[in-house]
């Protein structure tokens, strides 16, 4: 769902490019491997025997080469290694230049695969040209996909459905061009030439639609947001969340409701001699923070609502002593590094209220 100020998304221009872009996406390879009977044709022998073998649908070419293994293993490695190095990429390439840049990649791949149909070559160099296409199709592929899924991630949840959506009709598209060509009887050459050419018109849909993004208002306003904008928006949605918590008592009682603690009154905070013995409603920060830790509040965020206390109100206790009484409101402070937890009293004090206590009794 978009915010109350964002701008509309008018006739669903923006949705309808991401759709697109999805399908851009993966109809390339899909095709690519729906034309594999026209690899393995031309790896098994001649272009003409090929043609004729394979439009009788009769009997298949031997696969010399292992063409599928080695198919399936140079599609998947670039594609994985491609997509951790994705995430490096981003903080030196721009992302326009890496979706652009992958989609004319893939598209000047899609060309040189059409025009080797009408080049006759022979098995082995042909082998090595179409592996090589794989590898580098793939490791563009997982750029792109990377990268837009990534702009995906500042729009709202329905783009990356319809993003999605397009992904899988683009399987459905490469499905019935492969029934289509097999009811209408044209040789594998006609067919694998359809296959290569088909998806570079979507791949230039495609980037006609990504170019016309940043002169959408409602697309502009989603991707132009900085990471800061976005971590000051998450703490803001936090601060809600935990105010409504506390609203609705979902939040732990220890560290953020008061619990009464008695001070003596021969009990001394440093220089301050406190002379009452009431039963007072006090706050200590190090019995919040495991609270706020619990509910997801502390942690890389710069800012942390804690407790701030009034300027009438006395300093925090010492380490080892009972916190002084505070009535505080929660503030959005920054974060300290670390919050120190209460210690207990050294030895050597301990010991020595001990003995006097020991004292007193007898």
């Amino acid at each position: 769902m978009a915010r109350g100020d964002a701008p509309q998304d008018s006739y669903h221009l923006v949705g309808i490019s991401f759709f697109i872009l999805g399908l851009g996406t993966l109809l390339p390879w899909n095709f690519f491997i729906t034309a594999i009977p026209y690899f393995q044709g031309r790896l098994a022998g001649p272009l003409n025997s090929t043609a004729r073998t394979l439009s009788a649908n009769r009997t298949e070419p031997e696969d010399t080469f292992n063409f599928n293994n080695w198919v399936t293993l140079l599609s998947q490695l670039p594609l994985l290694l491609f997509t951790l190095l994705n995430s490096f990429l981003y903080q030196w390439i721009p992302e326009p230049m890496r979706v652009l840049g992958s989609l004319l990649a893939v598209l000047l791949l899609f060309a040189l695969t059409a025009a080797l149909v009408k080049v006759d070559v022979s098995p082995r160099p042909f082998f090595g040209i179409t592996m090589a296409s794989v590898c580098l199709i793939n490791s563009f592929s997982a750029i792109l996909q990377g990268s837009l899924f990534g702009q995906l991630g500042t729009m709202p949840s329905t783009y990356s459905t319809l993003f999605l959506s397009g992904q899988g009709l683009a399987g459905i598209f490469a499905a019935l061009a492969m029934l289509m060509s097999m009811a209408s009887g044209v040789d594998a050459q006609t067919s694998a030439l359809g296959y290569f050419i088909t998806p570079c018109v979507g791949i230039l849909m495609s980037i006609v639609c990504y170019l016309s993004l940043p002169h959408l208002k409602f697309a502009r306003y989603y991707l132009a947001k900085k990471p800061s904008q976005a971590q000051a928006h998450e703490l803001e949605t936090k601060a809600e969340l935990l105010q409504s918590d506390l609203a609705d008592g979902a939040v732990p009682c220890v560290g953020l409701h008061s619990h009464p603690v008695c001070l003596p009154r021969h009990h001394s905070h440093g220089d301050q001699l406190h002379q009452s013995g009431e039963v007072e409603p006090v706050l200590q920060p190090h019995l919040l923070l495991p609270s706020l830790q619990h509910h997801g509040l502390a942690g890389a965020e710069p800012d942390l609502l804690l407790p701030v206390a009034q300027r009438r109100q006395p300093a925090a206790a010492p380490a080892g002593l009972p916190a002084l009484p505070v009535r505080a409101a929660l503030h959005a402070v920054p974060r300290a590094p670390e919050v120190p937890a209460a210690h207990p009293l050294r030895a050597g004090r301990l010991l020595h209220h001990f003995h006097a206590a020991l004292c007193c009794v007898q």
